[in-house]
């Protein structure tokens, strides 16, 4: 894997009622930079113009992230492109019959002459990596997909760039299409996985764990309909279960909130990884086994996402978890007192239809 790339505001900023003000636009890109992203989708090269100082602005942030514009293929795009230099230019081209035929009424012979002539022109504009966006490759026909990706190689690409463009891949679809580009081309592959079905973060992990070695990611999983792979999940799994080092984990939760707040969203409390209540427990059992033991009912100590754990004891719960916190206080009692105690606390939490904190939870006195 070589890293992620971040979307928010390219395909974030497509998302329906969101707009990024240039300040909003160098304050993420600064997070961006500090948790670790090691590429930024900064827009589109018909905006080239218009972005010219966001890219001045992050090159001085930190001259080694990769910058990028999405581009389509056509002359005067990969020409204003050039004139502000971007590390990557992603040239898209769509692969599907169904784009192909339906949408643009174009031939797939039409698809591979565009394709070749576009990285013609940017390898003549001597931009440094041209990545090749395969548009619906999901619904694509494998064996087109093969030729485009092989076309994109001989033409001089850098990089394949996979789209699922309306989420309806699997994970296992996702890693058969990994392992059979990585047959007929030696470019890096990244892949670009929207979230229709709720698997975008499933589908980009999936792909990078079959030997992909990009994975598209926006900050809140913002963009077209219901968006796509979520960074906080793709680059919290990475640094807190792959152990992949780079990545500030700790950094996310503040990240999140700054786009939430550009875009006039909300972070629900119960968002993967960064949400402020998903590590707020109420339940007897995982009550029990959070006292002896945090890591039985959590992936993470939630210190790591700058948040913290919180125990609450309600109408569900039961004897162990009560005596797990009295004996976490080195406090005993009797079983019979443990049993009124256990019976007080569930009575109280109904009567105030709200679970106890653990310092509201008084044990009897020991005679």
């Amino acid at each position: 894997m070589q890293g992620l790339i971040d979307s928010t505001m390219r395909e974030g900023a497509q998302s329906v009622g969101v707009h990024f003000s240039p300040a909003d636009k160098i304050r993420i890109a600064r997070m961006l930079i500090a948790t670790g992203i090691e590429e930024i989708e900064l827009g589109l090269a018909a905006d080239a113009e218009r972005l010219a100082g966001l890219f001045r602005a992050c090159r001085r942030l930190n001259p080694a992230t990769r910058l990028a514009l999405w581009c389509r293929c056509r002359e005067d795009d990969i020409k204003a492109a050039a004139r502000v230099r971007p590390d990557v230019l992603a040239l898209s081209i769509p692969a599907s019959d169904l784009h192909l035929e339906r949408r643009l009424h174009r031939s797939r012979q039409w698809a591979i002459d565009s394709l070749r002539a576009a990285i013609r022109d940017a390898r003549h504009a001597d931009l440094p990596c041209i990545s090749v966006g395969l548009e619906d490759a999901g619904r694509a026909d494998p064996h087109f997909l093969a030729i485009l990706a092989a076309e994109a190689t001989r033409a001089g690409a850098s990089r394949i760039r996979l789209a699922d463009t309306v989420g309806t891949c699997s994970p296992a679809h996702i890693q058969g299409m990994i392992t059979r580009l990585r047959g007929v081309t030696p470019l890096a592959i990244g892949i670009h996985a929207h979230n229709d079905f709720g698997m975008a973060t499933a589908n980009t992990i999936a792909a990078l764990e079959a030997g992909a070695d990009w994975g598209d990611v926006s900050v809140l999983g913002l963009g077209e309909r219901a968006g796509m792979a979520k960074l906080e999940e793709v680059a919290g799994f990475l640094a807190l279960r792959h152990r992949r080092p780079g990545y500030r984990a700790d950094l996310l939760k503040g990240l999140c909130e700054t786009v939430a707040r550009a875009a006039k969203r909300t972070v629900t409390p119960h968002h993967p990884v960064i949400g402020e209540a998903i590590f707020t427990c109420e339940t007897g059992l995982h009550l029990q086994g959070l006292l002896r033991e945090p890591s039985t009912y959590e992936p993470f100590a939630p210190q790591l996402v700058g948040s913290e754990r919180r125990l609450l004891f309600g109408a569900k719960v039961g004897e162990s978890a009560v005596q797990g916190l009295l004996a976490s206080r080195r406090q005993d009692v009797s079983p019979l007192a443990l049993k009124s105690l256990t019976a007080s606390i569930r009575d109280l939490a109904k009567i105030n239809n709200r679970p106890l904190t653990a310092n509201e939870i008084i044990a009897p006195a020991t005679p």
